[in-house]
């Protein structure tokens, strides 16, 4: 076995360069301004009095919905005081409230352009090239607009009011609604008040309804979630294996949030810490659906195929289990937000509990671009404050036609009914797809000969039921994979077969007999990276983030070769489908004289660059003829605030190069501020056989990682630059957290001394800066 060290610490380089500006928009004046004018002015009385038919809001301002391209709503709240934008949306448009000083101010502006002058703020009114109105269809959520209203008398709906920034003016606005809830006979269950979301779960008839739709404070109106939980199980008989005995006093926790647990559960009782429950009235603790039992054991144990198989069940890992689901699946009176919050709210304050399992996904709320609200925001919000990691699913895409099964896997799943859905577009959380382990049901493994029951994926493929991103402006999403079974097809009758296809873990009916049972879905995918990353936490020293666990997942993650098989290696599908790939814990806890990480954690001011120079020492290039597959893989995670009114989303953005410099001095310069901005958008990254992904791609998410793969010597030295620029609209001057991981392989070098010639790199480098 080769000898293990711990992961090495690398310091940035002194000098921190400030990023060199970008260019704002430029608003080029209409061919016709006088024309152009004479056309917002028309545009603009019908937009108004369209308004007027909105159900009154808590004050007398109208609210527009303006076609600007790509303005920016500051430049807009700037140049009219009175406007003030509450939504960014896709295709170029705001949603706006304006004052009556403000509507004036506007008209008299547009009079004196369509006179042939020049108002003040011209751009503005250029760049503006329609007037319109939230409509009844605007205000729809996915759900509603596919699924229309229920059929019933009265029936739930959930209800999102538009963020206003003003603490007094969102009051007045909730007061107001409620008031008028009220006053119509509606029924208000529960509710969200945030900055960047305002929810509301009522109870309503089918004309209470149409109100809601046509309100001015409204900003969509959806049905209530959809859980999607199978719960059928085929079991599996468990002997001769003594109860385990409970973890290491000091093991980490980690929390399972979803339909409770069997805590009497043989496997799962010695490591059980606590069980709550969340939902009113009974706040019962229990697993009555066996889905939370199911995802727990692969939480808490991991690989239970490899325990079962092995004998031994031996803990790790303290147990935490939240149910914030029911039997039934079905929605609870409270918003599902503030239940998920409360119950992390409990095991963060009570164990100082950082690893959270969500295997959560509503079907009713499919991501298809602009806003990321709901549960994701939550999460995102938690995530930031709190310094926790959510891991969730990419979801689970049910309603497969047989006809896609029969002969279209993979390609149906990049259609737009099989996206992810919420809280799958979070950027903040590691969001997980499924990958098949088996491909042979038990059927088949009987009858070796019939070939009735066809596998839809092969082993390592991508589960014919896992959904598929991209996230917010295209960020790669699912970041990572795991095993979460398959389905076959039974050629004659046309059914899904899922027996011996699944995940085996801990089944809720143990009380029968049955102490293990297999099922299929990306929800048992997600515990498997809740398990190693729980590990990974508890491995490393206190006080590490949540921002190094995740770049260290992702940096040891790797693309399975059946999924480039499967998609040809195109770059856009795989990141899509599989991410990052799925986690080799060969590296992962420790390294190895062939295979180092080095770690590090720092904090960037706004439009700043840091810099690291990568240790390599002169024999990871080798010498002589025979060449060798050496790698570098780079990853970045950081955890920015964010705002459901941004089409852009998060305030902070960050990226890397990995870029060649004779010196630091040189590639200080590259990226200096004085650089012409042409010259910036033109430093090329390290060229080589690179992996998955360009800059362009990774840098859109919060969790951004590179391998490159090098087969000759480089005569220059490597840099990592780490750059922060925030969006124009976000207001965030403090430092910002992030942390680097770096793994440098030489695996085909048998006589590799890695390790040992990187931390003396180190060593000497720090010995130098000490005597300077």
């Amino acid at each position: 076995m080769a000898e293990v060290f711990p992961h090495l610490r690398i310091d940035r380089e002194q000098p921190i360069t400030e990023k060199r500006p970008g260019r704002g928009p430029r608003v080029t004046p209409p061919a016709d301004i006088k024309g152009h004018a004479c056309q917002l002015q028309i545009s603009y009385s019908k937009a108004l009095a369209a308004s007027k038919k909105n159900i009154q809001g808590f004050d007398e301002r109208p609210l527009f919905k303006l076609q600007v391209g790509t303005l920016q709503p500051e430049i807009i709240e700037q140049g009219f005081p009175g406007v003030e934008v509450v939504s960014q949306e896709d295709g170029g448009h705001v949603l706006a409230f304006a004052s009556q000083s403000a509507l004036a101010d506007f008209e008299a502006r547009l009079a004196t352009m369509a006179a042939g002058d020049t108002p003040k703020y011209a751009q503005i009114l250029y760049a503006l090239n329609a007037f319109d109105c939230w409509t009844e269809e605007d205000r729809k959520g996915w759900a509603l607009k596919n699924e229309g209203l229920p059929s019933t008398a009265e029936f739930r709906l959930d209800i999102e009011l538009w963020p206003i920034n003003s603490a007094s003016d969102r009051q007045s606005m909730l007061n107001s609604f409620q008031t008028w809830a009220l006053q119509n006979g509606m029924k208000i269950l529960d509710s969200i008040n945030h900055e960047s979301l305002i929810l509301y779960r009522v109870e309503c008839n089918i004309n209470q309804a149409t109100l809601l739709l046509n309100h001015r404070d409204i900003r969509t109106v959806d049905l209530l979630p959809l859980y999607g939980m199978a719960i059928e199980a085929i079991s599996t008989d468990l002997q001769d294996i003594p109860d385990p005995l409970p973890p290491p006093e000091n093991a980490p926790f980690i929390a399972v949030l979803d339909s409770g647990i069997a805590g009497g559960h043989p496997l799962l009782k010695s490591a059980l810490a606590d069980a709550q429950g969340f939902l009113d009235p009974d706040r019962d603790a229990h697993d009555e659906a066996g889905h939370g039992t199911h995802v727990a054991g692969i939480a808490l144990y991991g690989d239970i195929e490899e325990c079962w198989r092995s004998k031994s069940f031996s803990p790790e890992l303290w147990l935490l289990s939240g149910r914030i689901l029911d039997d039934k699946a079905e929605a609870n009176t409270r918003l599902i937000e503030n239940v998920i919050e409360e119950a992390v709210r409990y095991f963060y304050d009570n164990y100082g509990c950082k690893i959270f399992n969500l295997a959560y996904g509503d079907a009713n709320k499919p991501y298809h671009g602009g806003h990321v609200r709901g549960v994701a925001y939550t999460l995102d919000r938690l995530s930031r404050e709190l310094g926790i990691l959510f891991i969730v699913p990419t979801g689970n895409y049910e309603d497969v036609p047989i006809s896609h099964l029969r002969g279209n896997y993979p390609d149906y799943l990049l259609e737009p009914s099989a996206r992810l859905i919420d809280p799958a577009p979070a950027l903040n959380v590691l969001t997980i797809g499924s990958l098949a382990r088996w491909d042979e049901t038990f059927n088949s493994s009987r009858w070796p000969n019939d070939p009735h029951e066809r596998p839809i994926a092969r082993h390592d493929q991508i589960s014919p039921f896992s959904r598929c991103g991209t996230s917010v402006r295209d960020a790669i999403k699912p970041e990572l994979v795991a095993y979460g079974g398959n389905w076959a097809l039974h050629l004659t009758t046309n059914r899904i077969k899922e027996k011996g296809l699944g995940e085996l873990s801990t089944s809720g009916d143990f009380a029968t007999g049955r102490v293990l049972s297999e099922k299929p879905g990306t929800s048992f995918a997600v515990p498997h990276v809740a398990h190693v990353a729980t590990k990974l936490l508890g491995n490393m020293p206190p006080g590490t983030s949540t921002n190094l666990i995740k770049a260290l997942l992702i940096a040891n993650a790797r693309i399975p070769h059946a999924c480039k098989l499967l998609f040809s290696s195109d770059e856009d599908i795989l990141s899509r489908t599989v991410g990052y790939g799925v986690i080799e814990s060969s590296g992962l806890f420790r390294s190895t004289e062939d295979e180092v990480t080095l770690i590090s954690e720092a904090e960037l001011e706004n439009k700043s660059n840091h810099f690291y120079e990568v240790p390599l020492p002169k024999s990871f290039y080798g010498e002589g003829r025979r060449s060798r597959t050496r790698e570098i893989t780079i990853a970045l995670a950081h955890c920015p605030p964010t705002r459901t009114t941004r089409v852009n989303y998060k305030a902070i953005r960050m990226e890397f190069k990995l870029v060649e410099a004779n010196n630091l001095a040189e590639a200080v310069k590259m990226f200096n501020k004085s650089t012409p901005i042409d010259e910036y958008n033109r430093i090329p990254e390290v060229s080589c056989n690179k992996m998955c992904y360009g800059s362009q791609k990774r840098s859109k998410g919060t969790a951004q990682c590179t391998t490159w793969m090098i087969k000759r010597s480089r005569p220059k030295s490597m840099f990592i630059v780490v750059t922060r620029n925030d969006n124009s609209w976000a207001d965030c001057e403090n430092k910002e957290p992030y942390a680097l991981a770096i793994k440098i392989f030489d695996r085909e070098n048998e006589e590799a001394k890695l390790y040992t010639q990187i931390r003396t790199v180190l060593q000497l480098r720090e010995r130098a800066k000490v005597r300077i």
